[in-house]
């Protein structure tokens, strides 16, 4: 293995005991990710300061359970960007999935929902609702539970008898005055 490295740390006085203070946990009482103590480790044999041990990569990446390739690109990062660049993690600039619904369809959602029910049928359950949002174009596909999600997300205020909640868990939905949807009183 050749010991040429295109970037070179050499950490501050600060820096040092800054991974050294995450090394140790903050003396036991502050639990840290795994991931940030083995980088601030990989990076504290790195350091080819005054002070620092200067390991080749092959020996820090044996001493710490990490590949060469790791050890290159947090020493690439560290001595771009700073050495605690290498304890963050970038975050995502969009979710995994989009969004089913953005303002205009919940709008749609909302209106249907406040509509009156499909013929045959005195009030909309969600599956009623994901259905005819399908029907009506206003997405390709959806289930009843991301309809329930996006109703109580957004505090919609239909009003307890024009929505239906599945009693599957065992107990219905209640409307404001206490009543079940079967005009049973709530226990209290």
């Amino acid at each position: 293995m050749s010991d040429h490295k295109v970037f070179r740390i050499q950490l501050t006085d600060e820096e040092r005991a800054a991974f050294k203070e995450i090394i140790k946990g903050k003396r036991g009482r502050v639990k840290i990710a795994a991931w940030k103590v083995q980088r601030a480790n990989a990076l504290l044999m790195c350091d080819e300061s005054e002070y620092g041990p200067a390991w080749p990569d092959h020996e820090i990446a044996e001493g710490f359970g990490t590949s060469t390739r790791s050890i290159e690109s947090w020493r690439k990062k560290a001595a771009l960007d700073g050495p605690m660049s290498v304890l963050e993690r970038k975050s995502r600039k969009t979710p995994p999935t989009p969004p089913t619904f953005d303002g205009e369809k919940e709008a749609q959602l909302t209106k249907v929902a406040c509509s009156h029910p499909v013929r045959g049928r005195s009030k909309w359950s969600l599956r009623l609702l994901a259905e005819e949002l399908v029907r009506l174009d206003v997405v390709d596909s959806v289930s009843h539970e991301t309809v329930r999600r996006t109703m109580k997300k957004r505090n919609q205020t239909l009003g307890a008898t024009h929505v239906v909640h599945s009693t599957r868990a065992g107990r219905g939905v209640r409307r404001r005055h206490g009543t079940g949807i079967s005009g049973i009183s709530s226990p209290v």
